[in-house]
């Protein structure tokens, strides 16, 4: 048992030694390369001289603008058969204030043999029945059951004329 302990101290020895000669021979190639390779880095060109311009669009109409967005509203519910008609002319309800994408529906409702829907926006919970009006796009709710609320909504298609969609609102289940 000693004599194997020994010659396995002896073997380890050697092999140490023999990984210090590559290091020499290792730590000799790298000095050579060091002093061979001579790097050569162009020097940096000089920063263009920067001319500042005044912008000249200031006098220009602004294209997001309320008031042109307004005057134009109001030329489209002029038109006799414009959907808009009637959205603009009337008072607007809380929840038109919000987009439909923040409102969950949590609920549904029978009083008197009408649906209500029960909404959750901000917080705070609204019951809402088939007429009234919600979201950001004249949104009419068309129908309530169960499961989801029915709405029409009034938005602008690629070529700018107004169309109605049809948008469901789905009942939201609570995650555990």
């Amino acid at each position: 048992m000693m004599r194997l302990a020994t010659l396995t101290a002896t073997l380890a020895a050697a092999l140490l030694a023999a990984c210090g000669a590559e290091h020499e021979e290792l730590q000799s190639w790298m000095e050579q390369q060091r002093r061979e390779v001579k790097p050569s880095v162009e020097p940096l060109s000089a920063p263009k001289k920067f001319n500042p311009q005044a912008y000249a669009g200031l006098q220009a109409v602004e294209p997001f603008s309320t008031q042109k967005l307004t005057v134009a509203l109001k030329q489209e519910a002029r038109q006799p058969n414009s959907l808009l008609a009637g959205e603009l002319n009337r008072r607007k309800e809380p929840l038109e204030a919000y987009p439909v994408d923040s409102m969950a529906m949590v609920g549904s409702v029978n009083k008197v043999g009408r649906p209500f829907a029960l909404l959750r926006v901000d917080n705070l919970l609204y019951q809402v029945k088939v007429g009234d009006y919600l979201g950001q796009n004249y949104g009419r709710i068309t129908k309530i059951d169960e499961t989801q609320i029915v709405l029409r909504e009034i938005v602008q298609d690629a070529a700018g004329e107004w169309i109605e969609r049809s948008m469901n609102l789905q009942l939201q289940e609570k995650a555990r």
